[in-house]
């Protein structure tokens, strides 16, 4: 049965004598397409600029070749690796007729001797191996990342540029402080309103003024500062316009960030996260949201031997990294749920490997019930919700 999003293997009978298959393996100066072409015995194998234009007429040529060979092509199938291009190849693929998928480079056996040779004609050879046993719908040959559309990508953008704003205030303030205490100055806050004005006050520890080049590259660093948060403000405040604006709606990304900030401790930058970069996706099944975020583990078995090698980490790090720091602030602010409960009953022993452990499973468990709340309505038991505003 075909289920939600379930990339693991192809669905559509194969027909290699009307199928036209193309594998690129693409860098930032040069692509290298490998097709097998109906009716053609070699494998051609041919070297492009980076340009969409040039494969579509590549691509055409080789149909025409099938057609001389006497295999009319019905059907032309195109797979690269998920990189630095992103999805963008396979958006325009897909408008002009041509199924374009994107492998997870991971997913992608190799061989595991301490010097293999790689090559780029290699790596087109190992790619279409493993494309062509997933187009016959073989499990465990590779899986296929969930092409988003624009609008999909875009409303990534805001939260992941905020990321970015939070960790570059947080190096200018600590590259400031670490300024400071070189002339045993300790105590002040860069981020009062007028640090600035109180800067040329300073006093070192030896009881004299700031020197001259520090003052004006503390004053810099204060001028970088008031940017960064003056564009961090800016990108909250464009995002709740967008909410009150998107209220009204009962489906969708904005209701869905909605219901989430509706739950105590947690805020619009995290609903907004999780949604963008989870919670939207059609994701089959609660072991697949787990996976995805990189919240399951990696076990080792061989055997006698059992172990566990910890987190697998293979997934999402923003997601990863944002439940985990949710879970500990779930815990102080639903301390009456079912799933606080749970943790507490597990950790008893109070040591900090054990509420290490128990942490991530936590930010599992609350992952899938955030998740069941948002495509279907379910709330986590215990869980207290903020009231609805009413409406203007």
């Amino acid at each position: 049965m075909l289920q939600s999003n379930d990339l693991s293997r192809s669905f559509t009978v194969l027909n290699q004598d009307s199928t036209l298959i193309v594998v690129i393996e693409m860098s930032q100066s040069s692509w290298l397409v490998a097709g097998m072409v109906p009716g053609v015995e070699r494998q051609p194998l041919k070297k492009l600029k980076p340009d969409e234009d040039q494969l579509m007429k590549l691509m055409n040529r080789w149909r025409y070749e099938a057609l001389r060979a006497g295999h009319a092509i019905e059907r032309m199938v195109v797979a690269y690796e998920a990189g630095r291009d992103g999805f963008w190849l396979a958006r325009w693929l897909r408008e002009r007729g041509v199924e374009a998928y994107v492998i997870h480079p991971s997913s992608i056996a190799v061989s595991r001797e301490h010097r293999r040779a790689k090559t780029d004609r290699l790596d087109t050879e190992l790619l279409m191996r493993a494309f062509l046993g997933w187009l016959r719908g073989e499990r465990r040959h590779c899986s296929m990342a969930a092409i988003p559309t624009i609008e999909e990508e875009d409303a990534k953008r805001p939260n992941r540029e905020h990321e970015k704003l939070v960790g570059d205030r947080t190096r200018i303030v600590n590259r400031m402080k670490s300024t400071l205490s070189r002339f045993g100055i300790r105590g002040f806050k860069p981020t009062l309103r007028k640090a600035d004005e109180k800067l040329g006050e300073l006093r070192t520890g030896e009881g004299t003024l700031l020197p001259e080049n520090t003052r004006a590259e503390l004053r810099r660093d204060m001028t970088r500062l008031r940017v960064v948060r003056e564009q961090l403000k800016e990108i909250e405040q464009q995002r709740l316009r967008k909410l009150e604006a998107a209220a009204p709606a009962k489906k969708g990304p904005h209701a869905m960030v909605h219901l989430i900030a509706r739950v105590i401790g947690i805020g619009i930058e995290t609903a907004d996260m999780l949604v963008n970069e989870i919670l939207s996706r059609h994701l089959r099944d609660s072991k697949a949201v787990a996976r995805y975020a990189g919240l399951t583990g990696s076990p080792d078995e061989s055997g006698k031997r059992r172990r566990e090698k910890g987190l697998a980490r293979a997934g999402n790090a923003r997601v990863r990294r944002g439940m985990i720091q949710l879970a500990w602030r779930f815990l102080r602010f639903q301390k009456d749920s079912v799933l606080a409960q749970w943790f507490c009953a597990r950790a008893t022993d109070g040591r900090s490997g054990t509420r290490k452990t128990m942490i991530v499973a936590l930010a599992r468990k609350l992952l899938i019930a955030l998740w069941r709340m948002a495509t279907t309505g379910e709330i986590p038991e215990g869980v207290i919700l903020r009231p609805l505003r009413p409406a203007a």
